[in-house]
């Protein structure tokens, strides 16, 4: 019998790539207190240093999200900073630099992608972050890592929307409000994926993408009143809220009795809960939950070509701020990336 050495991997030695010590300073994106997006700026920093089951990632490209730059602006994740400068970002996709142990299944070299543990650590908007190994998978060898940088966040919050609390199945009927976020457009495929009827709202330039990703039925928020088409639905997936035209309210009147109603931006609709119980209705928040396990089944998915993300626009790093801006316009198609270093 032939013992494997402890330093090797039951992967194959092709997917990994040479890996030296990581500097003492690395660049990063940091802001010294709440503002608008210029309050960002590029900065020196140390290199974190990974503790206990913490792996180091050198990061090569990071995915933005709302919750980035509500944190900016002072909202979002604000009460739980620790000091400022602050580093923002949770999604990215990288090179394992260092693992907990020599056997670790994501030895130095892995490519890699998931969720930074921010705001308990420094975030993605640099070249180097320490990530909890359970909260990292191996990155989808069919993506590039600005491809990959966009899934974890985006992903692991509409699997556990359409999978773990809708659980979408055939036959079942599921209204998604903002079918071509970042979120929607993976929400909308998972649910497709798992058998479900969806009906998705979005603008009408997307309309025609969302009926390839699998939506059924398709509406044009700004066009049509949705709950005057769209009939009963089992499950309404809120990505907006009462911050537009009360959805949020009006979403109650197209479930059936006893449906789900499931809100993700909860700080625009506090009253929700009160409110789905009055139309005798279930509800629930939803926040996204750090997974390499479900990353894991993602990647298979998106490697077979049953799923697909769709990159919007691509910033360098130093141009954190214009990414900011992009994503509070709010009609961004997809994720908007930052290219953090070098593949």
């Amino acid at each position: 019998m032939r013992f494997r050495p402890l330093h090797s991997s039951p992967h194959s030695d092709a997917e990994r790539v040479p890996v030296t010590d990581p500097p003492e300073q690395m660049r990063a994106m940091v802001f010294d207190a709440p503002g608008d997006p210029d309050a960002l700026r590029a900065a020196s920093v140390p290199v974190p240093s990974p503790a206990l089951s913490e792996v180091l990632v050198r990061v090569v490209a990071a995915g933005v999200n709302p919750i980035d730059a509500k944190t900016r602006a002072g909202g979002g994740l604000t009460p739980h900073l620790n000091a400022q400068p602050t580093t923002l970002g949770l999604d990215f996709s990288g090179i394992v630099m260092k693992s907990p142990y020599e056997a670790h299944h994501l030895p130095p070299g892995t490519p890699v992608y998931g969720m930074a543990s921010f705001p308990r650590t420094g975030g993605t908007y640099a070249e180097y972050a320490v990530v909890p190994s359970l909260s990292v998978a191996r990155k989808p060898s069919s993506l590039s890592h600005v491809e990959a940088a966009g899934v974890p966040v985006a992903a692991l919050t509409a699997w556990g929307l359409i999978v773990e609390t809708a659980h979408a199945h055939e036959g079942q009927r599921i209204l998604i409000h903002a079918g071509s976020g970042g979120v929607g457009h993976l929400a909308v495929q998972f649910a497709a994926y798992f058998g479900a009827h969806v009906t998705a709202t979005a603008s009408g330039r997307n309309l025609n993408w969302l009926r390839e990703l699998g939506a059924s039925v398709v509406i044009d928020y700004t066009t049509t009143r949705f709950e005057e088409v769209v009939g009963q639905v089992d499950v309404v997936i809120d990505l907006v809220g009462n911050v537009h035209d009360e959805t949020g309210t009006r979403s109650l009147s197209v479930l059936r009795p006893g449906g789900l109603y499931v809100l993700v931006p909860t700080g625009s609709w506090p009253g929700y809960a009160e409110a789905a119980e009055a139309s005798e209705v279930r509800a629930t928040s939803y926040k996204a939950i750090p997974d390499g396990g479900a990353l894991s089944t993602i990647a298979r998915l998106l490697d077979s070509g049953a799923v697909q993300v769709y990159i919007d626009r691509v910033f360098d790093l130093a141009d954190a701020a214009d990414a900011h801006r992009a994503i509070e316009e709010g009609h961004t198609r997809g994720k908007i990336v930052l290219r953090v270093s070098d593949d």
